[in-house]
This record gives C-alpha cells, sequence and structure tokens, in this order.
C-alpha cells in the first residue's frame, strides 16, 4: 500500500487554476489523480480531452459545460467526460475544489487547434 500526502504532490497552475498532481507514471502506470483548485469566477479555456476523465467536486460548486450543455455540480456529485467531449471548466461563485481521475497519457485539443500534453496527467 503506498499512501500519497501533499508533499507528495507535483504542483502546476494553468489557465488560472492549480492541478496538484498525486498519481502519474512517476507512481503508477494505470492511473492519474490530481486535485483541481479552480478559483471563484474563473472562466475556464474549451477542449477535448483524449480519454475519459471523471470529476468529483469535493467542495465549491463547479461550473461545467460538455458538449454545449452547462451544469452546476455539487459536492459528492461527478461529472463524467468522455474522450473527444467539448468541455469547459468554469469556478462559479465560490470556486471549487475538484478531484479529477483518468489513464495517463491524456492530452487536450484546444479549439484553436492547438494540442496540450498535460505533465499531471502523463
Amino acid at each position: 500500500m503506498t499512501v500519497l500526502g501533499i508533499t507528495d504532490t507535483v504542483r502546476f497552475d494553468a489557465h488560472g487554476s492549480t492541478f496538484a498532481s498525486y498519481v502519474a507514471s512517476r507512481n503508477s502506470e494505470q492511473l492519474c489523480a490530481w486535485k483541481l483548485t479552480v478559483p471563484p469566477g474563473s472562466r475556464g479555456v474549451a477542449h477535448r480531452p483524449s480519454r475519459d476523465e471523471v470529476l468529483l467536486v469535493l467542495d465549491g460548486l463547479l461550473h461545467i459545460t460538455i458538449d454545449g450543455t452547462p451544469s452546476q455540480v455539487e459536492p459528492g456529485n461527478v461529472a463524467l467526460v468522455r474522450a473527444g467531449a467539448e468541455v469547459v471548466v468554469d469556478g462559479g461563485p465560490q470556486g471549487a475544489g475538484v478531484w479529477v481521475t483518468t489513464t495517463p497519457g491524456l492530452t487536450a485539443t484546444l479549439n484553436d487547434g492547438t494540442q496540450l500534453t498535460p505533465p499531471w496527467a502523463q
């Protein structure tokens, strides 16, 4: 068994949010998992992930739009983003803490065709 604490994370800041990577290729071959902190009022960047993602809201209120359908996700609820779906994650009035899980190798394609390789998902 491996227990990972906050001191084991690798932190990344992107698009106004913070990604605290707990699980990635440095310690797992099959999973990636991170805590996403989305500040209040932030506006996300539309993108299409190459792999399914599960977003579990821990606190706050997550505003998420998947393939043009907006939703508000409360703590304890999950948003499932399918590979290839267009997703935008916004902070809402309180911001949100979100646990995200996917598989290694995830990339994200922006609407202008730019492809990102997020280090927290490798």
